[in-house]
C-alpha cells in the first residue's frame, strides 16, 4: 500500500467513524430496575467509548412493540430486548437480522464467542444478555415465626393466610401448580403436553383461584407485596432483589421451582440505525459489560467468561452470588423455558387459561 493509499484509506476509516459517532439508536426494554442496569453497564460506557447516544424507551413487554412495529411495517426502534420465544418466532418468520457468532466478541482469553455463551444464549437472530428467574418471594413480617420455603406453601393459603399475586399467563402460572403439586421439574412439560397434566394444574390453580391477584407487569408484583395487598407473589428475580437490597423492602425470596428464561437482544430487519444497533449490541453483550450489569441487578451473565468477574453489588457490601438465579442451589429445582415447546402449546394453553380465568 503506498502514500496515497494509506492517507485515503484513513480518512475513509475517519469519516465513517464520525459518522457513527454522530448517531444514535433506539434501545426498547423493560423499564425499572432491570433497565436502569442496562444504562449503567451498557448504555453509559458504549456512549463514551463511540459517541452514539443511545435512548432507552420502556415497554411492559418489548415484543409487544416489535410484532406491532413489523406488522405495521413501521420500524423505530432498533434493539429490542425479548424473550427467547419470541427471539425465535420472529426470526423464523424473517422480521429480524441474523446474527453470525463469529462477530460478536470473544472472552477475554480469545475463546470465540459461540463457545464463551452458555447453552441457548445464541439464536440466530438474537444474543442473550442474561439469565433471570420468575420466583416467590413474600413480606416477612407477615410470617415471622414460621416463614414459607417452597412452591407448595404459596398454594397453602391454610399455613400461611393472604392473597397471593401471579402473572396473567399460563406459563409461569401452570408450571408452578404442577410443581407444588409434588412433578419433578424435569418432568412439567411432560406433564403440560398431556390433558392430564393440564387438568392436574388447573386444579391446584383452583385451591387458590379466588385469592389471586393478576398481575401483567414486572413491577406489579413488588408494589402488590409493599402496599400489602398480597402476602407472596411471583415476580422477576431481578425486581424483587432491587426492592429488598436498594430499597430495604422486608421481602425473601424462595427459590424453590423458579421458572428460568433468557433475555434476548434481537435487531428488526430495516431499524432506522443498523449500523449503530449492531454496535450496541456487539458492546453489551462482551465480557466485562454482562459481568458489569451484575453490580446493579441479580441476573446471571449469558457469558462464560463473566462469571469470574462478578464480584459485590453496587452497594461495595452485598455479595451478589447467593442472589444469582444461576447458583448451582437454586438450579436443582429450576424449570428452563422451553421456547419449542411454547411454540406448540401456547395458543392452546393461552385460550384455556383465559376460560378458566372467566370461569368457563
Amino acid at each position: 500500500m503506498n502514500r496515497k493509499t494509506l492517507i485515503l484509506t484513513t480518512a475513509i476509516a475517519g469519516f465513517a467513524s464520525a459518522a457513527l459517532a454522530e448517531g444514535e439508536v433506539n434501545v426498547v426494554s423493560w423499564g425499572g430496575a432491570y433497565e436502569r442496569s442496562q444504562v449503567e453497564a451498557y448504555n453509559l460506557p458504549f456512549t463514551e467509548q463511540t459517541g452514539i447516544k443511545v435512548n432507552m424507551i420502556a415497554a411492559d413487554n418489548p415484543a409487544t412493540p416489535l410484532k406491532a412495529q413489523v406488522e405495521a411495517r413501521n420500524i423505530t426502534g432498533d434493539v429490542f430486548d425479548i424473550e427467547v420465544s419470541d427471539a425465535i418466532r420472529l426470526c423464523d418468520e424473517g422480521a429480524l437480522v441474523e446474527i453470525d457468532p463469529a462477530d460478536l466478541p470473544p472472552a477475554p482469553d480469545g475463546t470465540p464467542a459461540e463457545e464463551d455463551f452458555l447453552d441457548g444464549a445464541l439464536q440466530d437472530c438474537a444474543v442473550a444478555n442474561i439469565f433471570w428467574g420468575t420466583v416467590i418471594a413474600y413480606d416477612e413480617t407477615r410470617f415471622p415465626d414460621n416463614p414459607p420455603d417452597s412452591a407448595a406453601d404459596f398454594f397453602d393459603l391454610e399455613q400461611f393466610p393472604g392473597q397471593r399475586g401471579l402473572p396473567k399467563n399460563p406459563k409461569r402460572t401452570l408450571y408452578l401448580a404442577l410443581i407444588a403439586d409434588g412433578v419433578p421439574a424435569d418432568q412439567i412439560y411432560d406433564k403440560l403436553g398431556s390433558d392430564e397434566g393440564v387438568a392436574q394444574a388447573f386444579a391446584k390453580l383452583d385451591t387458590i383461584k379466588d385469592e389471586v391477584v393478576w398481575w401483567e407487569a414486572g413491577a406489579q408484583p413488588v408494589q402488590l407485596l409493599a402496599d400489602g395487598e398480597v402476602a407472596m407473589a411471583t415476580g422477576y428475580n431481578g425486581r424483587f432483589f432491587d426492592a429488598m437490597v436498594a430499597e430495604g423492602k422486608p421481602f425473601k425470596i424462595i427459590w424453590d421451582g423458579q421458572y428460568m428464561d433468557l433475555d434476548m437482544f434481537a435487531i428488526p430487519k430495516d431499524s432506522p440505525n443498523p449500523e449503530e444497533a449492531m454496535e450496541y449490541l456487539k458492546f453489551a453483550t462482551d465480557t466485562q459489560r454482562l459481568a458489569d450489569q451484575a453490580k446493579y441487578i441479580a441476573y446471571g451473565p449469558a457469558r462464560k467468561s463473566s462469571a469470574g468477574l462478578v464480584g459485590k453489588y453496587q452497594d461495595g457490601e452485598t455479595d451478589m452470588a447467593p442472589h444469582m438465579p444461576t447458583n448451582p442451589e437454586y438450579m436443582q429445582t429450576a424449570v428452563m423455558d422451553d421456547p419449542e415447546f411454547w411454540a406448540d402449546h401456547d395458543a392452546e394453553l393461552t385460550e384455556r387459561f383465559n376460560s378458566w380465568l372467566a370461569g368457563s
